[in-house]
């Protein structure tokens, strides 16, 4: 690795925050204890339930760790077709027996408030995703002695984060599980993302920043892939989501690997941002309707989401998952870095022992 991000691990190996419940500081402090780096994600959190939840990581590892904050969304939503979008989902409140959220719940995650405590308690990096902070911002991060990352994906994008003054980009590619990171969320590019490695390629060429690679990675020849693609770290999520520290729901682990579902898709159906899960029944019925609309259609189907959680229904569950879903492994997260990492160094030794 490179730059400041030496600093922070041992490995190249980066765990993603994965918004929801995943990204436990359990799940955190494991991979940042056998040298990789963890990370919490805020996007869902209020304020004080993110600083709880770094407290609680502070107690569990004394390693330098990542908090992860979504962007505030301005973009406004078009509220016709959020009500139909409704009316499409009133069969589903009635069979989950629970009542559809309210779309206008606010756009406001208290994105400011979570600021302001990371700037008075400083963690050792931040990242952003859903757009790119303002200068201002990054350098007061800078100024508190934090690592600051945007979550690209183009390399448009990352020349905007370099231009803020962003220590380092996370090239997503369009193999990542989860929400897509785009800073603008056009309707009509659904599906239109680039795959990771010429997404590093072409952004190895556009900044001089380090790179975080993410996208469907679950074995270490595939981050030695795109270390020598020129990625200084690679960023798994689906590979740690089936940990057992991870706070994802059993369910949800469950159907990783089940063979009810072979593949992944983008879609709107849960939030309204396109993000790649697991296609289910709820996503087959109403994908193609989901309009353009976050976090409206967040707060709209969120009830809903619960309550197949709770009776342990996968077909109405967001179930994020990358494209390499089936090779989830169900290891610790402390042993699974050691195994990436021992892979990671046998791909190389192979290629070296080929090149010489």
């Amino acid at each position: 690795m490179s730059s400041a991000l030496t600093d922070l691990c041992r490995y190249p190996i980066v765990q993603a925050p994965m918004a929801g419940g995943a990204s436990c500081p359990q799940l955190a402090a494991a991979v940042c204890e056998a040298g990789g780096l963890g990370f919490l994600a805020a996007g869902y959190k209020t304020a004080d339930g993110m600083y709880e939840e770094v407290k609680q990581l502070r107690g569990l590892t004394g390693q330098p760790f990542g908090i992860n904050l979504f962007m505030p969304q301005t973009q406004s939503a078009d509220r016709a077709a959020v009500e139909v979008y409704r009316n499409q989902l009133a069969g589903e409140a009635t069979w989950y027996e629970t009542p559809l959220g309210d779309p206008e719940a606010g756009r406001d995650d208290g994105y400011e408030a979570k600021l302001a405590i990371l700037l008075d308690d400083p963690v050792p990096v931040v990242s952003f995703t859903f757009g790119c902070p303002s200068r201002s911002t990054l350098d007061a991060l800078a100024r508190a002695g934090t690592y600051t990352v945007v979550t690209v994906t183009t390399p448009e994008e990352a020349q905007a984060a370099q231009w803020s003054g962003a220590d380092a980009v996370c090239v997503q590619g369009i193999e990542a599980g989860g929400h897509q990171g785009t800073h603008r969320d056009d309707p009509g590019t659904d599906g239109a993302g680039i795959g990771l490695l010429s997404l590093v390629t072409q952004v190895k060429e556009a900044v001089q920043l380090p790179i975080l690679a993410a996208g469907g990675l679950m074995r270490g020849g595939q981050i030695a892939a795109v270390l020598a693609a020129g990625a200084d770290a690679a960023q798994l999520g689906t590979a740690f989501l089936v940990c057992p520290e991870s706070g994802a729901n059993v369910v949800h682990k469950q159907a990783m690997t089940n063979p009810l579902f072979v593949r992944t898709e983008l879609t709107r159906a849960f939030s309204g941002r396109p993000a790649r899960g697991l296609v289910n029944r709820f996503m087959r019925e109403h994908g193609r309707y989901a309009p353009a609309a976050y976090p409206e259609v967040h707060h709209l189907t969120s009830g809903l989401r619960k309550a197949a959680a709770r009776v342990g229904d996968p077909q109405g569950m967001a179930l994020w998952a990358g494209q390499g879903h089936r090779m989830a492994r169900e290891l610790p997260a402390g042993q699974l870095v050691e195994v990436l990492e021992t892979e990671l160094e046998a791909t190389r030794a192979s290629l070296a022992g080929s090149a010489s």
